[in-house]
């Protein structure tokens, strides 16, 4: 694998200048000093974890970072990109149902389930999806998506657009959970859905959640200018609190991901303020995750872990993930595979893999490709240690982790 060139030299610039040994460096960032050594002299290809912790050692402000990314997307390609995501799937499902049977309002029955019966009935899939497997919950969600848009195309008024709304989220929750089940095309033509059937019944807001939930994918993907460009717009005025809150969220950690500590930590705290807000004109389901009691303390320690201030992480960590709902299974098991990451890289290797251990029996019970994505980040991490004897009694239950069952 090719070793990006000036890399070390840069590395072996940046310690001499803060006056440290390779060993003083090696216990910061919990890297040998032999594989230290060996990226110094071009020998050994740097990884992204050790550029972001050596930025966050030399507050480079993510260049080392920036020296090992790829080339990417023109503006044009990326703009073209989000066209064609909007456009997949545009009108489906209101054109099938409107080329159903029966044009008409609904007739034959005393009354139409109401919105509300439907809230309940999404409340009831989100819980299950905490501790299931996110595919199996595709066809049902997407059935109900087809019936209650049908029901809304056959009713008029407010009833109408109730029933789309409510069937958009039905749809963004199906995109989730296909993201979940590492169908990420799949997942950004749900999105799609739900935007055009939430526009479709006057709720314009559920558009720049869906940005919220595309920046995830970007973030996932390492790819920190993207997460932080698809949540520009849902920052503006006009956009409820609640969602201005989340996407601010989330710029913040695509700024971590880049190692710009300012840019996160202000970010951080302009989500605080507008997440406490509350959005009173949302009468729907709550958008994004509710298993977390203090969302923005939970993000601030995923934040701090990848600007390299592990140790804060991990204390962050430990506090927040004892107050996730023991039923949020999945949500329980992602924060706390990032637990164990921070703990792992704040050299506390023994704690690290006693807290994963913990989490591993229930990645069978909510398998999820974004906790194998998070389980590999770990895995990877630990891979270091491989003679510890906790790691080496850790790793088979993080290949089976790992496996796509």
């Amino acid at each position: 694998m090719k070793v990006p060139l000036g890399f070390g030299a840069e590395l072996r610039r940046l310690r001499e200048a803060a006056n440290m040994t390779l060993d003083e460096v090696s216990k910061e960032v919990s890297y040998s000093k032999g594989h230290l050594c060996k990226v110094e002299r071009g020998n050994k290809r740097p990884t992204q974890v050790l550029a972001r912790r050596c930025d966050a050692l030399f507050k480079t402000g993510g260049r080392l970072a920036h020296m090992l990314d790829t080339p990417k997307p023109t503006d044009a390609r990326r703009a073209q990109g989000r066209r064609e995501v909007l456009a997949t799937g545009a009108g489906s499902l209101v054109a099938a149902a409107m080329g159903g049977r029966g044009g008409g309002p609904w007739t034959g029955y005393p009354a139409l389930p109401t919105a509300a019966l439907f809230h309940d009935q999404l409340q009831q899939m989100r819980m299950l999806g905490q501790a299931s497997a996110p595919a199996a919950l595709l066809a049902p969600l997407g059935t109900q998506v087809s019936t209650i848009t049908r029901m809304a195309t056959q009713s008029s008024g407010s009833a109408r657009s109730e029933l789309l709304v409510i069937a958009a989220r039905f749809a963004e929750y199906a995109g989730w959970m296909a993201q979940e089940a590492g169908r990420v095309a799949e997942a950004l033509d749900w999105t799609a859905q739900a935007v055009e059937l939430a526009r479709a019944g006057g709720d314009t807001d559920l558009a720049d959640y869906a940005l919220v939930r595309r920046a995830l994918i970007a973030l996932y993907n390492n790819d920190a200018q993207e997460t932080v460009e698809l949540v520009e717009q849902a920052q503006r005025d006009g956009v409820p609190p609640r969602i201005r809150g989340l996407a601010t969220q989330r710029a913040a950690q695509g700024h971590a991901l880049a190692g710009d500590e300012s840019a996160c930590l202000n970010e951080l705290d302009r989500a605080r303020t507008l997440l406490a807000k509350d959005d009173a004109r949302d009468n729907g389901p709550v958008l994004g995750p509710t298993q977390v009691p203090d969302l923005v303390s939970m993000v601030t320690g995923w934040c701090l872990h990848d600007l390299g201030r592990h140790r804060e992480a991990a204390e962050i960590l430990d506090r927040e993930c004892l107050r996730i709902s023991p039923h949020a299974v999945r949500t329980r098991v992602r924060y706390g595979l990032r637990r164990a990451l921070a703990h792992s890289a704040s050299g506390e290797i023994e704690h690290a893999c006693e807290v994963a251990r913990e989490l591993l029996m229930f990645t069978d019970l909510a398998p999820s490709a974004t906790i194998r994505t998070d389980v590999g980040q770990l895995d990877r991490e630990l891979r270091r240690f491989r003679s510890h004897p906790a790691v080496r009694e850790l790793r088979p239950g993080l290949a089976h982790a790992m496996a796509d069952h």
